[in-house]
């Protein structure tokens, strides 16, 4: 299929909705929707999949887990650079984003490309660049024949065993459980509260929810606020600043950041490629620069911002909003110069880390 990615024919052979035979309620924390019943697994099913998602031995080579760009201390994204690193050291085009709460999103991937939790996994598997998996069989073969994972896969899936519908399931299952929220923020918005946020924290809220705009895209509900209009914005960061060809930030201790050029050691590549964004999957002129709303639970950790980490702190995203953003032809017209003032500004990021 010219110009498509090649796993988008996967989709239909995962669907959830058709493989809830085995599912149960999760647990349902204070400010979050019911977790869907035909993604929610048994504890066995969760069990599998978070090894799987922790396991190595998945990737071509054996070096790459899921767990290695999407790091659980690091709120399931990665704090190391701007730009993810794949297989054998390459740069990808785009920074991992937070799965927290990723179970509720109608559209996975900063593209919105895919759309069924069981199913995404295969874009990484398969992907040249991630874990480099040349295809389905070899990689279930490598499973099949591990002697630890055959009980697990029959134990969690009892008739199954080892499949791309149960491996996508099993990974789906454990990513259904990383869930975010019981916060100070939903305690004092949807609890009796009201001290749980500080002073400077409710005025955070007011400016989200007002003046600042955040609120008609990181949308708050009656019921519960996932923070997301699940939908897609060209806010122009893409324009509001280019990293040199080639350099990516690395982390190289807390609070020490350095440009690092991988293409001079041979570890990297820079993109090939411009990223337009929604575009690359819609064809439509109009959505290029767009990407999909992020989720906000627990942003204070999942550092650096935006599709492209091109900004390391609450407070330069704060910035590059109160500015309007970054000029292009497609700017989304919610995008506009605030005005706020530095007691503005503080508040924000201080509402925003209650988060």
């Amino acid at each position: 299929m010219p110009g498509k990615r090649r796993w988008l024919f996967l989709a239909p052979l995962l669907s959830l909705s058709a493989c809830a035979a085995v599912a149960k309620e999760a647990p349902r924390p204070l400010g979050l929707p019911p977790v869907p019943a035909n993604i929610a697994g048994a504890v066995e099913m969760q069990k599998l999949g978070e090894r799987l998602f922790f396991d190595r031995s998945l990737s071509a080579n054996g070096t790459l887990s899921c767990a290695m760009c999407h790091i659980p201390a690091q709120g399931f994204a990665s704090n190391q650079s701007a730009l993810s690193i794949g297989m054998e050291g390459r740069m990808l085009r785009r920074n991992a984003p937070s799965l927290y709460n990723v179970v509720f999103k109608q559209f996975l991937f900063h593209d919105g490309r895919e759309t069924d939790l069981a199913a995404q996994v295969w874009g990484p598997l398969l992907a040249a660049d991630e874990m480099g998996n040349a295809g389905i069989g070899p990689l279930l073969k490598r499973l099949r024949e591990n002697p630890s994972y055959g009980p697990s896969f029959d134990t969690a899936f009892p008739g199954e065993g080892v499949s791309m519908s149960t491996l996508g399931r099993a990974i789906a299952a454990y990513e259904a459980t990383l869930l975010r929220g019981d916060s100070r923020f939903d305690r004092a918005f949807f609890g009796d509260e009201k001290d749980a946020l500080t002073a400077q924290e409710w005025r955070g809220f007011e400016i989200f929810s007002s003046k600042g705009g955040c609120a008609a895209c990181h949308t708050i509900e009656k019921d519960d606020a996932l923070f997301t209009d699940q939908s897609f914005h060209n806010t122009g960061v893409a324009f509001s600043r280019r990293q040199a060809s080639g350099y990516i930030k690395v982390e190289l201790a807390p609070g020490v950041v350095k440009n690092v050029n991988l293409s001079a050691t041979g570890l990297g590549e820079p993109p090939s490629r411009s990223d337009v964004g929604r575009s690359e999957i819609t064809n439509d002129s109009a959505d290029r620069w767009a990407y999909a709303t992020p989720m906000l639970r627990g942003v204070k950790e999942s550092w650096p911002y935006m599709h492209d980490g091109s900004l390391t702190t609450l407070e330069q995203v704060v910035e590059f909003y109160d500015r309007g953003g970054g000029a292009n032809p497609n700017l989304d017209p919610k995008i506009k110069p605030l005005g706020l003032t530095p007691e503005e500004k503080d508040a924000l990021v201080a509402f925003l880390k209650a988060l």
